[in-house]
């Protein structure tokens, strides 16, 4: 079944079942310029034995442009909980990758107690410690006419160790986003630390990384409650190029998951 509540397209199936004795429902939240098909390999697997959901963000794949150019972090948090409330699902367990990674951070530090669980897919870290002139660079650079060169060099320096089916998907997407949005969340993530949201949400919580994601503004070095596995051999995309390794993964945490 596809939904689309408070303007965002959802992509909603696996059995439902009796809402106290079923297992927690699963949602996932894509990366900057992704979209719910980028979810596709979990949403399968996990939708043999829950529900599980995927989002398109505000401006992303089938989801509308927000008004005014609103993309600030807590704002698609928000949205994500209008869905959850008109879907009338009491607890969930937030999957994010990337910027939906600091999505569902900020969610989880909003509704600690909606959130059953929280994984983290190569998430960003604290931003806000970046010198002004480098963020000030970037932006520009996003925002004058070279920006699609611009971020198909960068897209292509993060899909290093991808497959070719992964890069060939996340460069569509990329494409098929508007640049006010990338441009948006861009500036929106930059101003966000998701680590304060982060420590204020003390239900299981996990990180699954790439190796180049351990400085010290990594979210893990910023949460010692946050335990991390770490993915070798892969892009920034892991749960794309690795999606039976990534799953594994998300089984055990979901088992150890005691309300999942």
């Amino acid at each position: 079944m596809s939904s689309t509540y408070s303007e965002l397209y959802i992509d909603d199936n696996g059995p439902i079942g009796d809402p106290i004795t079923a297992p927690v429902p699963v949602i996932c939240l894509h990366a900057l310029a992704g979209n719910t098909g980028q979810w596709a390999a979990q949403l399968h697997h996990l939708r043999s034995g829950r529900r599980a959901l995927a989002v398109d963000l505000r401006g992303h794949g089938r989801s509308v442009l927000p008004e005014n150019d609103a993309y600030d972090i807590d704002g698609l948090a928000d949205d994500v909980h209008a869905v959850v409330g008109r879907l009338g699902l009491a607890r969930v367990v937030l999957v994010g990758h990337s910027m939906g990674g600091a999505v569902a951070a900020a969610y989880a530090g909003r509704y600690p107690d909606d959130v059953a669980g929280l994984v983290l897919v190569d998430p960003p870290g604290d931003s806000t410690q970046m010198p002004a002139e480098q963020i000030a660079q970037i932006i520009g650079a996003m925002e004058s006419d070279a920006y699609q060169g611009f971020m198909d060099g960068y897209w292509g320096q993060i899909l290093t160790g991808s497959t070719n089916a992964t890069a060939q998907q996340v460069m569509a997407d990329l494409h098929g986003t508007p640049k006010a949005t990338v441009v948006g969340i861009t500036k929106a993530l930059f101003a966000y630390n998701p680590a304060a949201a982060l420590r204020r949400y003390s239900g299981p919580k996990l990180s699954v990384v790439t190796p180049w994601n351990a400085g010290p503004t990594s979210l893990h070095a910023l949460d010692p409650a946050l335990a991390h596995v770490e993915m070798s051999d892969t892009g920034h995309w892991l749960h794309m190029d690795k999606p039976v390794e990534f799953n594994g993964i998300l089984d055990e945490f979901l088992t150890a998951t005691a309300d999942a």
